[in-house]
């Protein structure tokens, strides 16, 4: 499905490649760290309103802290389309210490460095947000309309780095705005997570278990007096990545592989005594189709047959409830679907090499959209995911240019033009 002759030379002419990138750089500019959403969404308040879309919203989905959404209305006929993204962003520790000196030195600079744009949320995911805003502005000063509608939506609370946020309540509040229709229901959406401008219709899911083992302390001269936590522990452990193995037997999604779970952490020991409370926590990565309540019954399940004492009190937590309670759903939607072959191959014209259909190795929000209203949603938006979270996060500068023409032909395509 190769993009149309006429309309990709069409809007790379039309381009402003540095109004485009003062968008972008200004959105770097905005600190959005988790908590901090409010002073990135008055900036693109400032943006959306300059683009003049309608029902411009800011709502609070906790206190201080907004969602921001607006559209632009086509002229009718044509589908609804909803780009999305996440405002928040991951901390900035030991960043300036790692840069000091430098030109990178400062996470909100955003220097362009080596054809590439540099800072916190650089790729994760102010490209993305700023590519799609920067987009519907490349349709209008090429002169083109579209027959139906554009949407952008952008949440906070996405990301999970700062104490007692990154529950996804930014997004939850959206959703239930569209439940209850305070908010029109999109036809397909797209979300902004880097992807070196591939198209992902499928995503893992996750969650998170904290494992608690009480045994009983004795003084390390008469052992049999006690309940050792940390032998209990290795004995799960065992068990736990033989079971990891079994689940990475069970399948091999064409998308995003196997399943398994990694244990990421362990804590425990006594002063010169029987050890008598151990923690451990696992992640385990779920594929489409697997259910997040039947895989934590087996994690606890392997756990208590493999320490089988019933003087040793085994408690299980799910500190990372998503869409839900103990985590994030996989999702997919159909590969070949109409909507993801036009992006893919907009994307494709847009930059040479790019455009592959592939799987997101990453939990994200989508699942919001696929699993709980029954919406088509991909994730699409120049940006490496591979280099978000770090200090080297950053983005290559004509990779971002060629996500907004690739963006822009994408709404002229699926919405539809008119004269």
């Amino acid at each position: 499905m190769p993009a149309r002759d006429d309309l990709m030379p069409r809007l790379r002419q039309a381009l402003d490649r540095e109004d485009a990138l003062a968008l972008w750089r200004g959105a770097i500019g905005r600190e959005s760290i988790t908590g901090n959403e409010a002073n990135f969404v008055a900036y693109l308040e400032q943006q959306m309103q300059a683009l003049g879309l309608a029902g411009l919203t800011t709502a609070e989905f906790l206190p201080g802290r907004p969602n921001v959404w607006a559209e632009r209305k086509g002229a009718g006929g044509g589908k609804r389309l909803l780009f999305i993204g996440h405002t928040d962003t991951v901390h900035v520790d030991g960043w300036r210490e790692h840069w000091a000196g430098t030109e990178r030195e400062d996470p909100f600079a955003a220097p362009i460095v080596d054809g590439a744009v540099w800072g916190r949320g650089a790729g994760d995911l102010k490209a993305g947000i700023s590519a799609s805003l920067a987009a519907l502005k490349l349709l209008d000063r090429a002169g083109i309309r579209l027959a139906g509608d554009v949407s952008f939506a952008f949440v906070g609370d996405e990301e999970s780095g700062q104490p007692g946020t990154g529950v996804s309540a930014g997004i939850k509040h959206f959703v239930g705005a569209i439940e209850v229709g305070e908010v029109a229901k999109p036809d397909f959406a797209v979300y902004v997570e880097p992807t070196r401008l591939a198209v992902y219709p499928a995503q893992i899911g996750f969650f998170i278990t904290d494992i608690t083992i009480t045994g009983k302390s004795a003084y390390f001269g008469v052992p049999e007096l006690g309940k050792d936590a940390l032998r209990a522990a290795h004995a799960a452990m065992t068990a736990l990545w033989r079971h990891s193995d079994a689940v990475a037997a069970r399948t091999d999604h064409p998308l995003v592989g196997r399943g398994f779970l990694l244990v990421t952490g362990l804590a425990g020991g006594g002063y010169i005594a029987v050890p008598e409370r151990c923690t451990l926590s696992l992640i385990r990565k779920l594929l489409p189709g697997e259910s997040l309540d039947t895989a934590a019954a087996e994690i606890e399940k392997t756990v208590r047959e493999a320490i089988a004492d019933p003087e040793i009190r085994v408690e299980f937590a799910y500190p990372a409830g998503r869409d839900h309670p103990l985590g994030g759903t996989a999702a997919e939607i159909d590969r070949d679907a109409a909507e993801v072959r036009m992006l893919s191959a907009r994307m494709a014209s847009a930059m040479a090499g790019r455009g592959a259909i592939e799987g997101a190795p990453f939990w994200s929000e989508t699942p919001f959209f696929v699993n709980r209203l029954g919406i088509p949603a991909v994730y699409c938006a120049p940006g490496d995911i591979r280099n978000c979270h770090t200090h080297d996060e950053h983005v290559d500068v004509e990779e971002y240019l060629a996500g907004i023409v690739g963006f822009a032909t994408f709404m002229a395509d699926y919405c539809g033009t008119v004269a």
